[in-house]
């Protein structure tokens, strides 16, 4: 599964990025993490499977939403929770279970 987080310049979301690829090793699942900015969506979430937005430009999770639709590509928000406890378990949990309600 290839999960990406988007959000305003893809820095900010760095460090849950990290604490998400540490949980990927601890767990040996077969996830690869990334993070982008928003602004590059479009043209890069056909290599994704599921899309996960940080807090902080939720403002825009309609045009991001609709990309995501576009592509048939599930897609939240990070729990506030899991994004400010920095809580990598917690956002892939969250981005499996987002994969799940597709498939």
């Amino acid at each position: 599964m290839r999960i990406l987080l988007v959000c305003s310049a893809g820095m900010s979301t760095s460090l849950l990025v990290q604490a998400m690829r540490k949980a990927v090793l601890e767990s040996e699942l077969d996830i690869d993490v990334d993070s982008a900015s928003s602004e590059n969506l479009d043209e890069i979430i056909s290599a994704y499977d599921v899309v996960l937005v940080g807090p902080q430009v939720r403002y825009r999770y309609e045009r991001f939403k609709e990309i995501a639709d576009r592509e048939g590509k599930p897609i939240g928000i990070i729990e506030p929770k899991v994004y400010g406890m920095v809580d990598g378990k917690g956002a892939i949990k969250q981005a499996v279970e987002l994969c799940q309600k597709i498939s």
